[in-house]
């Protein structure tokens, strides 16, 4: 097995335990997080209907390149877009990565925007 396939295999396994414990409910959605090398992609879900209540994205935003700023720009739309739609209190997912750069700027814009964590 190669290097890159275990790293995968570990990260799945890393999705797999944050979500027995992280789940989303009408009262408090999950805000899940997908990063790519280009571009980051933020959900707001409710796991016990399986419907998708907010979404944004770089790619949605025409935001060029998968940088901090761009995670920042995410959060905030994504924020003002859950307040309007009134969800307040979320529960984050931050799919198997580490707090950290992107992610950590994505959160951090999302609470500034008034979402509660």
């Amino acid at each position: 097995m190669s290097k890159s396939e275990q790293i995968k295999i570990r990260r799945e396994r890393r999705i797999r335990r944050i979500r027995k414990r992280v789940s989303g409910t009408a009262e408090r959605p999950r805000l899940r997080v997908t990063r790519t090398l280009k571009h980051i992609y933020a959900q707001i879900i409710d796991d016990e209907q399986g419907v998708t209540l907010a979404a944004a994205s770089s790619v949605g935003l025409k935001i060029a390149g998968g940088n901090v700023e761009a995670a920042r720009q995410v959060g905030r739309a994504l924020g003002e877009l859950a307040l309007s739609r009134d969800i307040r209190k979320i529960c984050f997912d931050r799919g198997g990565r580490k707090y950290h750069g992107r992610i950590k700027a994505l959160a951090d814009a999302a609470r500034e925007a008034g979402l509660e964590f």
